[in-house]
């Protein structure tokens, strides 16, 4: 151990000098460091080209046989698999059994025998069309099964559910089946461009009619659609199908309602939003921004009309002289439905005079409504309805040239416009509490609607 002393003194010394030697020529250290790597890496490409190039390296190909087991049992099983031809379409007025068959790809004559003579497999081709039907037939044409479905029979059901008829064959006999069961909801999205008429475009995005009926509905309050409307007009709609057995259906309750809407009407956008308050339970249209878009009065008792005669002097087509006129004429076909502008009570309801088959409303705050030349009566006195709900239709009775709807709108008594009195009438709110809740259902129905925007353009390119 004392001969070790010495040397461990000794390399102390030196690595005290290495220090203070550092200490005073920095850059001269690093200098020598960076040499010292340096030279390692020219060590290692000098190295490195010295590994074997494996381009160079020897190839060899392998090939193995792999036996494909039990093939041909496997075609042998395919020969003798029955094949099942399924096909589906909609019935027509001129429909039979056998031509409704032919075209669904089916040559059976047993089968058709049985629709025509089966009660309820008759429904089939008896009453309205556009039912939907789908059958399963083998390789040979025959028919295995028919699916038919259909508005429920009872009348009180056919907004909520559907009926299914069902004709197949069991052990040799035909048996049918009718059955009753409940139209599921189903949210779709579409839009359109006006180039004619706002019926037209809906066909053209391959949209319900209801579909248009309700657009003017939610935003008749902003845009006048028999005016107003100009081609290049844009919709875009998230609304929700109803479905029977997951197959979109064809008849007009097929559609539910607009969920959201938006209208680009000249250069100008509105949209609309289905709020229901979870206080009261009840349901309006709401643009984004909480403003409600149903007023107390519609701007209109129909849907679709022309103005004829506004709320002026005029001169009268039957007595020919220069009278007040105090309402508003609505020119429309015969049997046009005619609708009531705000909720109230049935007055009166039948024939007066002039007015022919008249309808009388009495709405709150001493406002009132009158109907006239109806030429059918849908309502009875001291009955409550809705906005939008039916009263009749447009005829010409009492004192009428043709077929027109007088609108007559009254506070108080006294004739009021009804055009000035739809513009004024006051709108719905939104509780403070349900705030919240409708930002975030608008937040969602931006983005479908944007989603749905974009549909525009698809068509548009594969036209």
């Amino acid at each position: 151990m004392l001969l070790l002393d010495p040397i461990k003194n000794t390399l102390l010394a030196r690595l005290s000098q290495l220090n203070d030697h550092a200490r005073r020529h920095p850059r001269r250290v690093v200098a020598v460091v960076c040499s010292l790597l340096g030279g390692f890496a020219v060590t290692a490409f000098g190295i490195a080209p010295l590994a074997p190039d494996a381009a160079n390296l020897p190839q060899r190909l392998v090939t193995e046989a792999v036996p494909l087991s039990g093939l041909e049992q496997q075609l042998e099983a395919l020969a003798l698999h029955n094949l099942e031809l399924s096909r589906s379409d909609l019935t027509r007025a001129s429909d039979t059994a056998d031509s409704l068959l032919r075209r669904l790809g089916v040559v059976d004559a047993t089968a058709a025998a049985f629709i025509r003579r089966d009660r309820d497999a008759r429904r089939l081709i008896e009453g309205r069309a556009g039912k939907l039907v789908q059958v399963v037939a083998d390789e040979d044409g025959s028919l295995r099964q028919l699916v038919a479905r259909f508005p429920a029979l009872d009348s009180g059901q056919q907004l909520t559910h559907f009926t299914r008829l069902t004709v197949r064959r069991e052990q040799g006999q035909w048996r049918s089946q009718l059955e009753t069961a409940p139209l599921l909801g189903q949210v779709r999205m579409g839009s359109g461009t006006i180039r004619s008429s706002l019926f037209a475009a809906t066909d053209e995005a391959r949209l319900p009619d209801a579909i248009a009926s309700q657009l003017v509905d939610i935003f008749s309050t902003d845009i006048d659609f028999h005016r107003q409307l100009r081609k290049g007009d844009t919709f875009s709609v998230v609304f929700e199908a109803l479905t029977a057995d997951d197959q979109p259906i064809t008849w007009n309750e097929g559609t539910g309602r607009i969920l959201a809407a938006e209208f680009t009407n000249n250069g100008k956008t509105l949209q609309a939003l289905w709020f229901k308050d979870p206080a009261s339970g009840r349901g309006a249209y709401f643009g984004f921004d909480g403003q409600s878009k149903r007023r107390a009065f519609l701007a209109s008792p129909m849907e679709f009309s022309r103005v004829t005669s506004g709320f002026a002097m005029r001169l009268h087509p039957i007595l020919q002289t220069w009278r007040a006129h105090n309402g508003v004429d609505y020119g429309a076909p015969a049997g046009t439905p005619v609708r009531s502008v705000g909720d109230g009570v049935v007055e009166s309801a039948g024939w007066q005079n002039g007015y022919g088959n008249v309808v009388n409303i009495k709405h709150g705050n001493d406002k009132s409504t009158v109907y006239a030349h109806l030429s059918r009566i849908d309502v009875r006195k001291g009955q409550r309805v809705e906005q939008g709900q039916r009263l009749g239709a447009v005829g010409s009775t009492g004192w009428a040239t043709g077929p027109h709807l007088h609108f007559e709108f009254r506070v108080n008594g006294q004739f009021q416009d009804p055009m000035k009195v739809a513009r004024a009438a006051e709108t719905l709110v939104i509780d403070a509490a349900a705030r919240p809740r409708f930002q975030q259902m608008a937040t969602v129905a931006q983005a479908q609607l944007t989603a749905a925007e974009s549909l525009i353009g698809y068509r548009g390119d594969a036209e």
